[in-house]
């Protein structure tokens, strides 16, 4: 049953739950809902690397964190078909591509829908991450054939400041706002290990269970302290915590994709096929994500003949 009333102390109690009860729990759920032996599968482009004004603490990509960052121009077309070519060759049918900066410009969108022109015209659904867009642009890039708009609240509204102050809790609202509003599918989640508590995971989960639409793929990242970043000194996330949120997330979102994200490199197998079991049923695909490591395609492949899983085609 899809909800849009979740309260944070159901949510904790959910968190809260005998391990082996939640796990039965998501797991029951997942498979009301989606095949349990099946993987959503896509691959991550970086067509802008670096020079982003904002300051998320997590990112190694902004001036604020790292000032030997390079800040590259938009990708050029043919290194767009290439990775098409590579994920098409792959089996994959779709592509996701991120931009580091605070908001595209205007003068960025024409070769942003060319992006996506050229994607599309390969046979492969497209999803971009290009931090906040206006109304206008979200139907630009929806008219031009963009399938899937992403934009994490990366953590609650409670533990935000913490976390980011370039901008707020409600400009990622309303950019999720503006992507609904133009028929976009929307991928949004969050990162664990920001030194947040259950508390606000519950809250990030409830604001994301209460949207009006519950997002059509929730990436759950688990922290990568990279080199330049601001958070280096937060807590290691355990991982039976990390597939807690996997769970919980399952059983509050259950049509929902849930995206087994960055963070994947640091897990064993085991802590992987829990993940699989408490409801991930998604992943990226490719040795890296943006700028963090990613389990090899030949370890994911491998891992998955281990589990019996196929990729969704």
């Amino acid at each position: 049953m899809i909800r849009h009333n979740w309260t944070i102390e159901e949510a904790k109690d959910l968190f809260l739950l005998p391990m082996n009860d939640l796990l039965f729990k998501s797991h029951t759920v997942f498979r009301k809902n989606f095949d349990p032996n099946k993987m959503q599968v896509s691959t991550l482009l970086n067509i802008k690397e670096g020079g982003c004004t904002e300051n998320c603490g997590y990112c190694s990509q902004n001036v604020h964190n790292n000032k030997e960052v390079r800040n590259t121009e938009l990708i050029e077309l043919q290194q767009v078909k290439e990775s098409a070519q590579r994920a098409k060759d792959a089996g994959l049918t779709r592509l996701c591509m991120g931009a580091a900066w605070r908001n595209p410009k205007e003068k960025d969108m024409s070769h942003i829908k060319e992006i996506i022109k050229t994607v599309k015209g390969m046979g492969l659904q497209a999803c971009m991450t290009l931090g906040m867009v206006t109304q206008e642009q979200a139907k630009e890039l929806k008219e031009v054939g963009l399938d899937y708009f992403n934009h994490n609240l990366d953590t609650s509204r409670e533990h935000y400041p913490n976390v980011v102050t370039t901008r707020t809790y409600d400009d990622r609202l309303r950019t999720l706002e503006y992507v609904r509003n133009a028929g976009l599918n929307v991928c949004c989640g969050g990162i664990v290990g920001l030194g947040e508590n259950i508390d606000d995971r519950a809250s990030m989960l409830c604001t994301l269970a209460n949207l009006p639409e519950h997002p059509h793929s929730v990436p759950i990242n688990m922290l990568v302290k990279l080199d330049g970043a601001k958070m280096l000194d937060c807590e290691e996330v355990d991982h039976l915590d990390f597939v807690r949120m996997i769970a919980v997330a399952r059983i509050m979102l259950p049509k929902s994709h849930v995206r087994l994200s960055a963070g994947r490199s640091e897990m064993s197998e085991s802590t992987q096929a829990m993940c699989f079991f408490a409801g991930a049923n998604s992943i990226f695909y490719g040795d890296k994500l943006l700028t963090t490591e990613n389990v090899s395609q030949e370890d994911d492949l491998a891992l998955f003949a281990k589990l019996g899983l196929e990729i969704e085609r």
